[in-house]
């Protein structure tokens, strides 16, 4: 089954693909689609369809279709289907404000934050994020650099210990990168576009510069914005 964020089926003592996994893994595959670009918004599709197309059962595509819907990648359609959700240029600028207000609070508990082995472990694997992150930006590789963005992100955010937080920061960041991808996909050559300072903002957190932190991230944010705003223009 295509997609980055697809496990391989667990199976159960019987040797059978457990439905819950099946499930999973549709939506983790369909959710790599919209992020690639590859199901456009507006895109309409029945659950026969992406059954067929994966060659499983009707159910977990359905449970999978919904569970989207709820993510707010999908939009249900009535006696039709479901539809990608189309975001706006506006629904972007709020994404990006209530990102920002998200890890703004994030850096200023970091403050207090008691560091431990925990921590230690969390930002060495958070830099390698970084590291992949960056050379996937500077490359250009788009579908690398989601893959890498959203780990990276997820994996900062459980540094401060609050797994609702994560969650939260990690379904909005999802929803910018939809609502990003329809635009940076009309560059034909995204090298020396893509913001590419996840490095530097874990070396800023590691030595406790939260201030330093701070500027990185607005910069990070008004550099997302500018971009779509230029693109949705053009």
């Amino acid at each position: 089954m295509p997609g980055t964020g697809g496990a391989r089926p667990s199976r159960n003592g019987n040797g059978a693909v457990t439905r819950s996994t099946l499930r999973q893994q549709i939506a983790d595959a369909l959710r790599d689609e919209v992020l690639a670009g590859r199901l456009q918004p507006g895109q309409e599709f029945t659950v026969k369809e992406i059954a067929d197309q994966y060659g499983v059962s009707a159910t977990p595509v359905r449970e999978a279709l919904v569970d989207l819907s709820a993510q707010g990648l999908l939009d249900a359609v009535q006696h039709r289907g479901f539809q990608v959700h189309e975001y706006s240029l506006d629904d972007y600028r709020e994404m990006i404000e209530a990102r920002s207000m998200v890890v703004d609070g994030i850096f200023r508990a970091e403050k207090e934050h008691d560091r431990g082995p925990r921590a230690a472990t969390i930002l060495t694997s958070v830099r390698r994020r970084g590291e992949e992150a960056r050379r996937a930006a500077t490359a250009g590789d788009l579908t690398i650099l989601i893959g890498y963005d959203l780990r990276f992100w997820r994996e900062l955010s459980e540094l401060f210990g609050n797994p609702y937080l994560a969650d939260f920061l990690h379904r909005l960041r999802v929803q910018a990168w939809v609502c990003a991808v329809q635009h940076l996909r009309r560059l034909p050559d995204l090298r020396g576009h893509l913001w590419a300072g996840h490095t530097e903002l874990v070396e800023a957190l590691a030595r406790g510069d939260a201030k330093a932190a701070h500027e990185l991230v607005i910069g990070y944010n008004h550099h997302c914005l500018a971009l779509v705003e230029r693109l949705a223009a053009e």
